[in-house]
């Protein structure tokens, strides 16, 4: 249990993809213009990041090494076909929003990463939650960047649910206040990157708490010893 607990910690805190390892860093800063775009960019993240590490994990003492990176991305690329295309079929209109990013989840560092580092290296239930851990830390990044954004740019929260949820989401939308035009830097990639390095700081300053607040281990105590010397 103190393994998955380990897993868990590294995949939410310790080692967030976005945080920490600061992977994927294409998508997460271009479509989180909006809560909604970020829960569905990480959503569908999150799906082949699990079902990729489960295959690997699968398949890892089949695949010879000289060719498990082309195998692992034609998992990851097969998978992202499937997932592109229900959300094709049930969410056309976070297909269109989300655009070329849904298909270039294939050549995320991520979970080609975790691919490489973790899933062909564990069994099939610690690879599965690795990649759910890791997947629920991108997407929380995906979520607190998103919500960010889209406030300050727009004043709304959850707006376009129903492009995600369907029509009866419509009725989510929070408006905060009314604005006569968006503000484009929040908006924009570069707000993005202003925003990102917020959260890294803000991550970086609660880690500092945390190890300020850890008992420090107490410095060993020199042991004296003690020479006899035999005498005639």
């Amino acid at each position: 249990m103190s393994n998955y607990r380990d897993i868990a910690w590294q995949g939410l805190w310790k080692n967030n993809p976005g945080l920490v390892q600061l992977l994927g860093l294409c998508p997460l800063l271009a479509v989180t213009a909006t809560l909604t775009n970020a829960i569905g960019l990480g959503l569908a993240t999150l799906v082949v990041l699990v079902g990729s590490n489960i295959l690997v994990s699968l398949v890892r003492d089949y695949v010879p090494k000289e060719i498990r990176i082309p195998v692992f991305v034609m998992i990851i690329a097969a998978l992202v076909t499937c997932v592109q295309l229900l959300i094709n079929a049930y969410a056309y209109g976070l297909y269109l929003s989300l655009g070329i990013f849904l298909p270039l989840i294939v050549t995320n560092c991520v979970i080609i990463g975790r691919a490489e580092a973790f899933a062909s290296r564990n069994t099939v239930s610690k690879a599965a939650f690795d990649g759910l851990m890791m997947g629920l830390g991108f997407t929380l990044v995906l979520m607190m960047l998103g919500a960010c954004r889209e406030i300050l740019g727009q004043g709304t929260l959850f707006d376009g649910a129903n492009l995600l949820l369907g029509e009866w989401a419509a009725d989510l939308t929070i408006h905060f206040w009314q604005v006569d035009t968006n503000f484009l830097l929040a908006m924009l990639p570069p707000g993005a990157f202003i925003a990102m390095g917020f959260l890294i700081a803000a991550k970086n300053i609660i880690d500092d708490k945390i190890a300020a607040h850890r008992p420090t281990p107490e410095p060993e105590q020199a042991v004296t010893r003690v020479r006899i010397t035999k005498v005639s």
